[in-house]
């Protein structure tokens, strides 16, 4: 994939973390922590539909929405686990809205290029790499049903 075709709001994103310093980094993600969307209301009461991403430390469960070709990618995440949940909100607000190809196509090693791997553990990284290779992985499982 070429940098010309990252989607906007992730490019923009990463931009935006590269452009600070490493102790304002943290203090970024700490803010995308506090923005998570809330689940909408028709999903607060069926968990079960949510996926947990037991590669992340803290409990943190997704789930995927196809309306025609456009994806919708909800999360949760303890407020406890700041930095997990600061990475779901990445995601969610990065992909939220995207085609299909659009998120299958985002690189997988995305969560390597916000800069943050001297600020954050790397098991910490690889969590939010495995929220993304699953939310890909929900959209192909739809595809095929």
């Amino acid at each position: 994939m070429t940098e010309s075709t990252l989607p906007a709001a992730l490019a923009e994103i990463r931009d935006d973390f590269l452009a600070l310093e490493q102790r304002e980094r943290l203090e970024m993600l700490l803010e995308f922590s506090n923005e998570l969307p809330e689940l909408p209301e028709r999903y607060q009461e069926h968990p079960d539909l949510f996926e947990r991403v037991v590669e992340c430390q803290s409990p943190v469960f997704i789930f995927v929405e196809l309306d025609g070709d456009t994806v919708h990618l909800y999360a949760t995440a303890p407020k406890e686990a700041p930095t997990t949940r600061g990475f779901a909100s990445i995601l969610v607000q990065g992909i939220d809205g995207l085609t299909v190809d659009e998120v299958l196509g985002i690189p997988d090693d995305f969560p390597n290029t916000l800069g943050l791997t001297q600020a954050v553990s790397p098991l910490r990284i690889r969590g939010m790499t495995a929220l993304l290779g699953r939310t890909k992985r929900q959209i192909r499982e739809r595809l095929t049903t």
